[in-house]
């Protein structure tokens, strides 16, 4: 085990979340929209993994008229850096990545979405337009919020 003196601490690690999905592709279309977030544009990675002979003709999709991964696809917030080279987001994001089974069961992890104060009704409106559905409306003594799900069911709320 390594370990770090006490006069630098360790940096902070990089993450995303990966969700399962059995169409990565309209599920990252869905959650970009949601989230006001981008899809990420892997096209010239693909393409040069393509000619590289590093990735067979199978394992893509066109996507929005380009070249994408087809297993797998992430979106990431606007703001942040992300590689130019691969198209890869380098801070918030979000990877669907295709699954054979759909989802069972209640979520372990889920996003709280937090439209501002006064917005959730119309946010929920924009969502269900979207594709997302409400599954209940929750009042408790520490707040209201709307437990929606995304088109392949997986929950989350809008506060």
């Amino acid at each position: 085990m390594t370990q770090t003196s006490a006069a630098s601490p360790p940096a902070p690690l990089h993450w995303k979340l990966v969700i399962d999905a059995t169409d990565p592709h309209a599920q990252a279309d869905f959650w970009a929209a949601a989230l006001h977030y981008e899809v990420e544009d892997n096209s010239a990675f693909v393409e040069r993994l393509l000619e590289l002979g590093a990735l067979p003709g199978g394992a893509i999709v066109e996507f929005h008229g380009r070249p994408a991964f087809r297993d797998l696809i992430a979106v990431r917030h606007p703001d942040d850096p992300y590689d130019p080279e691969r198209g890869t987001g380098l801070g918030r994001r979000l990877l669907f990545q295709r699954v054979p089974e759909a989802k069972a069961g209640k979520n372990r992890l889920h996003l709280d979405l937090h439209p501002g104060e006064g917005r959730r009704a119309d946010e929920v409106e924009r969502l269900e337009a979207l594709g997302a559905s409400v599954l209940r409306h929750v009042r408790e003594p520490a707040g209201e919020w709307v437990v929606m799900a995304d088109p392949e069911g997986n929950e989350f709320c809008v506060a």
